[in-house]
């Protein structure tokens, strides 16, 4: 049977808020379309780019920052390293002088108001993440490129043949939940060894440990940044930061000097089931404050469910015994595996399937990975994340001003939290006696996001955004 192949990197990317399908994708597209147009001729041929944004890019288009991630991408810039600080800087200018250097090559004139459209109104028929760019040549010449943004930061091109993308053969190639369990059982082996041995299709062990713990180390990173950054998001909302007060709250205002120490402070205020539960939320908090910030995050496995994992990892290292760099590989790759069989079966993009498809997957692959981690069977490990799906079956995506703000930050904490406690159940029960598997509630996860309305879809067309009464500034 033929199968995606999907790296614990194409699971996890390094790269910008707030939204891996609204801004990494089109921010991705857009460096591609780029990269044709330098195939096609010098970019200095290049004389005008507009570009269309459809469906939910372009009734949250504003909010999510589309807008600047497409034109970023025009630019050439890279969300993996762009200084975050000079993000602001860079579009205010390009607003003000009304030219863009595309490719970072070339000078057009360029100006974002009237070249790139919000299309609030139309909506491409493969995937409601549509965008076309619009490319125009010194000698009359025009072409165009139309791309959609599928859901944690896959991008996928109009007339690419999708038969034919990440062919690579795999000592395990595994499109379900069943078919990873059968590889399980016929090598024994645990889920992380399994995605372990299909990553060296694509590189060594040491260059995927290396890249893990990179991941891992953006992840910690960012948390450590959210939770010492205070004020207001951006946006309009005046949602104010909240992991700054509550952890400076929890450590009773105690002198640390970088992450090291700020763990150890945590560590020395006991398990208390309460302390832990704030810390996890907050963990979380920090995460998708820096997410709303234009801050750098790891897509895990969208950019609006990015504290989730991060949170419960982060608890793992602080109050288990997770803090090795063996076993964080181990939980990032047991993660990834489920993000993949997630996105097989049904969906990672809240545009197609509402917060179940990112909320709700991000807390089943943080189920799996810590069930694993904890000593957890295989079967054990794929109930946890089957528990943290049932629980988050039909929730809705319903974003305040088309911002990832409200309710997305807090939706975070509680993902999390739900994951931990599916891990819990799910070491504490026998598999065999269980009712629901995995692959049936991807299955029931994928046919809930069909029957769902669309103004639940990320398009702020309905739920708390259109009931909570906002004045947004205009953008």
């Amino acid at each position: 049977m033929p199968h995606e192949a999907i790296s614990v990197f194409d699971m996890f990317k390094i790269g910008v808020g707030p939204s891996s399908s609204h801004t990494l994708g089109p921010w991705r597209a857009a460096l591609r379309c780029v990269e044709t147009a330098k195939q096609k001729s010098p970019l200095q041929q290049v004389v005008a780019v507009n570009v269309l944004l459809y469906g939910s890019l372009a009734k949250t288009g504003h909010g999510h920052g589309t807008d600047i991630a497409v034109i970023l991408g025009l630019c050439g810039e890279d969300p993996v390293t762009i200084d975050v600080n000079s993000i602001t800087p860079k579009i205010d200018r390009i607003n003000t002088e009304k030219k863009m250097h595309l490719g970072g090559e070339a000078w057009i004139d360029f100006d974002p108001s009237k070249n790139v459209q919000f299309l609030f109104n139309e909506t491409l028929p493969f995937h409601p993440n549509g965008l076309s760019f619009l490319v125009e040549m010194s000698n009359g010449d025009a072409w165009s490129e139309t791309f959609y943004s599928i859901g944690g930061g896959f991008v996928v091109k109009e007339g690419e043949d999708s038969n034919n993308k990440s062919l690579v053969d795999l000592p395990f190639p595994i499109n379900t939940a069943d078919e990873l369990l059968h590889w399980c059982m016929k090598t024994g082996l645990a889920v992380s060894e399994v995605v372990m041995e299909n990553e060296a299709a694509w590189r060594n062990d040491a260059a995927t440990k290396k890249g893990l713990l990179n991941i891992w180390h953006t992840m910690k990173d960012c948390i450590y940044r959210g939770c010492h950054a205070q004020g207001e998001l951006p946006g309009g909302l005046q949602v104010r930061r909240r992991a700054y007060d509550l952890n400076k709250r929890l450590l009773a205002n105690k002198q640390y000097t970088g992450y090291d120490s700020w763990l150890e402070n945590i560590r020395q205020g006991g398990i208390n089931f309460a302390y832990i539960l704030d810390w996890v939320s907050c963990f979380a908090l920090a995460v998708n404050e820096e997410n709303a910030s234009f801050g750098r995050v790891v897509t895990a496995p969208t950019n609006g469910a990015a504290g989730v994992i991060p949170a419960v990892l982060q608890y793992y290292v602080t109050f288990c015994d997770g803090n090795t760099d063996e076993k964080i590989i181990r939980f990032l790759l047991t993660a990834s595996e489920i993000g993949s069989i997630f996105k097989k079966g049904a969906t990672i993009s809240a545009a197609m399937g509402g917060c179940q498809a990112e909320i709700g997957v991000s807390s089943a692959m943080a189920a799996a990975a810590l069930t694993e981690c904890a000593g957890g069977t295989q079967r054990q490990t794929l109930m946890a994340a089957e528990i943290a799906m049932e629980h988050h079956l039909g929730l809705t995506c319903d974003p305040i001003g088309g911002l990832v703000q409200i309710p997305c930050i807090e939706r975070n904490t509680m993902g999390a939290i739900k994951a931990i406690t599916a891990s819990q159940l799910a070491l504490q029960s026998t598999p065999d006696f269980a009712k629901v598997s995995l692959d049936k509630v991807i299955k029931t996860m994928w046919d809930t996001a069909l029957d769902m309305n669309s103004k639940y879809k990320e398009t702020a067309d309905g739920g708390l955004a259109i009931h909570i009464p906002i004045s947004l500034p205009e953008c």
